[in-house]
């Protein structure tokens, strides 16, 4: 039977590391019969987790795409990381995938990564179950997690499923829709059905009420026969509990032991029957406002979410088909750059494995290779079909280190590898500072960076290190300073001569002009770094003349670009022009790029400078426990608190911090909270630097200057 959209899933399953994701897809892929054998995490025999990185570090860094048939359905299955510093790859993930599954370890409860995650899934509005994994685990408390998810996530978390008896002995589940008991063999796989015991009926029983009142709640139909017979048929609650799904209306939990496939198989049930197809999610947003419709038939529409690049192939491209139904041999337009892309080959995932098709409809989920200028987060159409569907909003970065240079030989190879990485990352930064002149990675987290490092010595065999990256401080004036300059040199036929007299002082929008000077033209020029150079040409007569000025304004702003302080960008200073000297012979622009130079640096020196400092809004979220040991820190850190609320459960602190004090904050944040805090830091303000802290920093620049 052909495929259709309504019988697509595509789930993705998220969780703290450690929560069992891999071996519960793994598990999914045997029980459908994809895979012959399970592999497991220990041997590094997943199907998912089949890089080097993650077979050494025995957890998932990348997401994995899968799939699996069960009974009506192909179910698409996205294996995700459980570390926070790899977020990109759950966001990505979570974008093209229309019901979440998330896996919560029964001996740990709902840890920090599970909370994290569920802010994204909010965000996307995605249906999402419960599973409460590893019930055989010596210290299984099912009953405390199933209080935690419900503490967490809200009153529309229901349970669907109770284990009898868990840790070692674990063999049997109480399913309270199916209102069946399900008794496993030592082996797993296919369970025994039997009655519930009556000692169970009653929990069970109000349990199934629950779930059938949540059905009945979205449908007045159902609700109608709801109340008139007390109860609905199994296909009735079926469509209800599909149509409270899909709008977020309930959360279901399940029980299971991934590693001795018990369990697993009721799960791929619910998702065949109830869990949302592609066509039943909202339609998709498109860039620029409108939306595009699950359909298979018209114009194709397909997004990519996950480049990845591997040896001997080259990039695989992983998209999601969102309209049309695309072919091998397919031309399709980038709406992003408007460059045509030929498909010559389609596939499906297994991992690593991929396996050719011919054709890929609406909703569903596969990737093609050697895309030459189709990147993430790019949409490919028909041409003529002027759709492009809204891209991916990726967390902003974290933190920020700087790339100690190999040889000069070196340096481009690794520029070139660590764009690769940018390309495939989109949480990944490469910055190239003309300004700082450093090469800045900013990333979500120090696994993340060294993440960077590992895949650029390991793949590229390019040695590379860390250092601490530099401030982008700014300088400017707080008075005003007249001062002048003569350059003159002479060295035998014409020589250099320019005189130029100046005003320098700070400038702020709508300020008066100038006092005792005829200004005769303004310009405000917006600078490359931020704030602004006001230059006023105030010359009557013909002191100077005005095919000078463009040379003038140069030499201020060859000298801002690296300020008389401590070589940082100066900004936000008025400069007039009131006087100088020049020569009919000896003066060119040179002379007179020169003379400015000079003069702006001299009158700067004298006009009370002031650094500034780059000052970010950081919000922490974090527990009570550790709230104290996080304010005691910031106060090291010069932070001045905004304000504390809390939030959920969480406290929330907001501060302003300045970026000087934030290096390596992720790895001290996570020590003192044990992995239970995150924080977010968005760019304020410049602010001026503490008069001891600009002393200390104008001596190491004078010191560097002089050792140099």
């Amino acid at each position: 039977m052909a495929l259709s959209s309504k019988n697509i899933r595509n789930i993705c399953l998220l969780g703290h590391s450690g929560s069992g994701k891999t071996t519960f897809a793994e598990t999914m892929l045997f029980e459908s019969g994809a895979i012959s054998r399970r592999g497991t995490v220990e041997a590094g025999s997943t199907v998912s987790d089949f890089t080097n990185i993650e077979k050494e570090r025995g957890n998932t860094v990348f997401s994995t795409l899968m799939h699996a048939h069960w009974k009506d359905s192909k179910i698409n299955i996205l294996d995700t990381p459980g570390l926070d510093d790899f977020v990109g790859e759950v966001v990505s993930s979570l974008k093209v995938c229309d019901t979440a599954l998330m896996i919560v370890n029964s001996a740990q409860g709902v840890e920090v990564s599970t909370e994290l995650v569920w802010e994204y899934v909010q965000d996307f509005n995605t249906p999402s179950v419960f599973v409460v994994n590893q019930i055989d685990h010596d210290k299984s408390n099912f009953e405390q997690s199933l209080e935690q998810i419900q503490e967490r996530f809200g009153n529309k978390v229901l349970p669907v499923q109770y284990p009898l008896n868990q840790g070692g002995s674990f063999n049997t589940i109480v399913d309270a829709l199916r209102m069946t008991m399900y008794v496993f063999s030592d082996e797993g796989g296919k369970p025994e059905k039997v009655d519930i015991p009556d000692s169970e009926i009653e929990r069970a029983q109000e349990m199934h009420n629950a779930l059938v009142e949540a059905a009945a709640e979205n449908d007045e139909t159902l609700m109608e026969k709801f109340f008139e017979a007390g109860s609905l048929n199994e296909e009735e609650l079926a469509e209800g509990l599909t149509i409270a799904l899909a709008n977020q209306q309930i959360y279901p939990v399940f029980c299971c032991s991934a590693s001795q496939n018990k369990g697993s198989g009721r799960i791929m049930g619910f998702l065949n029957d109830i869990a949302p197809s592609p066509v039943d999610r909202p339609e998709a947003a498109l860039k620029g406002g409108g939306t595009l419709a699950c359909d298979s038939s018209g114009d194709s529409c397909a997004f990519i979410f996950k480049s990845f690049s591997e040896p001997q192939v080259g990039m695989v491209s992983y998209f999601k088909v969102y309209a049309g139904t695309i072919k091998a041999g397919d031309d399709l337009v980038n709406a992003s750059n408007r460059t045509t892309e030929r498909l010559n080959q389609l596939f499906v995932s297994e991992g690593k494995t991929r396996s050719t098709v011919d054709e890929l409809i609406a909703g569903d989920i596969g990737c093609t290779v050697k895309l030459k200028n189709t990147h993430t987060n790019n949409t490919i159409t028909t041409k003529g079909a002027e759709k492009e569907i809204e891209p991916i909003h990726f967390p902003k970065a974290k933190i920020r280190v700087a790339v100690t240079p190999p040889g000069k030989n070196e340096m481009e190879k690794l520029m070139k590898a660590l764009h690769q990485l940018e390309e495939e990352d989109p949480t990944l930064i490469v910055e190239q500072s003309s300004t700082l002149k450093q090469t800045i990675l900013h990333g979500q987290g120090q696994l993340h960076i060294d993440l960077v490092k590992y895949r650029v010595e390991k793949v590229n065999g390019i040695a590379m290190d860390f250092e601490k990256p530099k401030i982008p401080y700014r300088e400017t004036i707080t008075t005003a300073a007249n001062e002048s300059y003569r350059h003159k040199k002479q060295s035998g036929g014409a020589g250099q001569f320019g005189e130029v007299h100046m005003r320098i002082e700070p400038y702020y929008e709508g300020m008066p002009d100038p006092e005792g000077l005829n200004v005769r033209s303004t310009d405000i020029e917006d600078l490359p770094w931020g704030g602004k150079l006001a230059f006023y040409w105030c010359i009557v007569g013909g002191s100077i003349d005005s095919k000078y000025i463009n040379a003038i304004k140069k030499g201020i702003l060859n000298k801002m670009d690296e300020g008389p302080l401590i070589g940082s960008n100066c900004q936000n200073i008025r400069v007039c022009i009131y006087d100088g000297k020049m020569h009919s012979v000896d003066s060119n622009d040179m002379a007179f790029m020169i003379a400015s130079s000079q003069a702006f640096k001299n009158a700067f020196q004298k006009s009370k400078p002031q650094l500034l400092e780059p000052i970010y809004n950081v919000d922490i979220l974090c527990s009570d426990e550790s709230m104290g040991d996080i304010m005691s820190d910031l106060q090291t850190r010069r932070a001045i608190i905004q304000g504390m609320d809390a939030e959920g459960h969480y406290q929330k602190i907001s501060v302003k911090v300045p970026l000087a004090e934030m290096y390596k904050y992720n790895s001290t944040l996570r020590s003192l909270s044990q992995g239970k805090a995150k924080y977010s830091r968005e760019f304020s303000e410049y602010a001026p630097v503490p008069h001891e802290i600009q002393q200390k920093l104008i001596a190491e620049a004078n010191l560097e200057e002089v050792e140099a």
